[in-house]
């Protein structure tokens, strides 16, 4: 009865901010956007990037909270702040509320230019994907109950792939109210992550794209244009690249904490600056080889080396620190809260 009403509150609390952020969304779209770019609309924005900021921290559950925190608090702030000078995706729809809407909260790309469907050729259907991740997710839930009887090294295991299909599925699910209110084709959110061929290619071209494009304009491209003036262009790339994973990992930090409410470790941080690192190396080695004409890695040497040095790295610092603040507990608690809620909801109905 307690866990029902736990659930109940939290459910409220997640209407409420959904109508918030609808209302500070309508100010932006029919008050701020009327506002000159630049300082000036930054002003007006800035009372809805700080309230977008602060409402997440009234929900505490993982599988609400986790998506609201990264879908309102991080990536339509982001989103906002290009708003302020006429850019990022929320610029490009004119005369369109509802477009304006979805791409704020919702992190998909419109596909410019969709090719016509050939005779015999499927499409991805979101809603299908949806589910096929659910039904792993479900499964791995199920086979975790038991951690206690595995390996901390199987943990691990369990845990990337839980990260790994879990990320797939949300961001299937936020593709889905796009594709079913716009009727348009959407470009993929992840582009065969487990085939990349370096650090860069993950990074930048497979890994949750919406998030890199995000980061890539914030980020990266301003802080590439300041290099560029002062240490020319050759090497603008390498403090972009670097403070562009360090924003990242900070913005994981308050993920984290917002998932455990526990004073920071900096680990998740760490985790991104020694990615940040690495990439760097690899800009640097690349254009040295080219330089000399120099033998490169095969992509079946380099592939492998890619994957181990991410789940190395997440493994010492990124997800010990969620194993040692119980998220993965947390995690199983709640998906058997909420499958108690669904079944008392039905009982109630019958």
């Amino acid at each position: 009865m307690c866990e029902a009403k736990e659930m109940e509150g939290e459910l409220k609390n997640f209407i409420r901010l959904c109508v918030l952020t609808i209302a500070f969304l309508l100010y932006s779209y029919f008050i701020a956007a009327k506002i000159p770019k630049g300082l000036l609309r930054l002003i007006s924005l800035l009372p809805v990037i700080t309230l977008l900021s602060i409402l997440p921290f009234d929900l505490n559950s993982l599988h609400i909270g986790f998506p609201t925190w990264c879908f309102v608090a991080w990536l339509a702030n982001f989103k906002l702040l290009l708003f302020a000078f006429d850019q990022g995706p929320l610029s490009v729809p004119k005369h369109d509320l509802l477009r304006f809407i979805l791409m704020a909260c919702f992190p998909f790309k419109i596909k410019q230019n969709p090719s016509p469907k050939k005779p015999f050729e499927t499409k991805t259907n979101p809603t299908l994907e949806a589910a096929t991740r659910a039904t792993i997710l479900w499964t791995v839930v199920y086979t975790y109950k038991n951690y206690e009887h595995y390996f901390h090294k199987h943990v691990l295991f369990i845990y990337f792939f839980y990260t790994y299909h879990a990320l797939q599925l949300l961001l299937a699910l936020a593709a889905t109210p796009a594709q079913l209110l716009l009727g348009v084709e959407l470009e993929p959110q992840f582009n065969a992550p487990l085939f990349s061929t370096s650090l860069q290619d993950f990074w930048g071209h497979r890994w949750n794209l919406r998030v890199s494009e995000i980061l890539r304009a914030t980020a990266y491209i301003p802080v590439h244009r300041i290099s560029t003036r002062i240490i020319g262009p050759r090497w603008a790339s390498l403090p972009g690249v670097f403070l562009t994973f360090l924003v990242s990992g900070l913005m994981h930090e308050l993920l984290v904490y917002h998932m455990t409410r526990e004073r920071p470790t900096w680990q998740m941080t760490w985790f991104f600056i020694l990615q940040g690192v690495f990439v760097d190396m690899e800009i640097v080695l690349k254009k040295k080889l080219v330089a000399t004409n120099k033998f490169r890695l095969h992509k079946a040497i380099s592939g492998p080396l890619t994957l181990a040095n991410i789940a190395v790295i997440a493994g010492w610092l990124s997800y010990t620190q969620a194993l040692r603040n119980g998220i993965d507990e947390k995690l199983i608690k709640e998906f058997n809260m909420f499958m108690q809620f669904l079944k008392g909801m039905a009982i109630s109905k019958c």
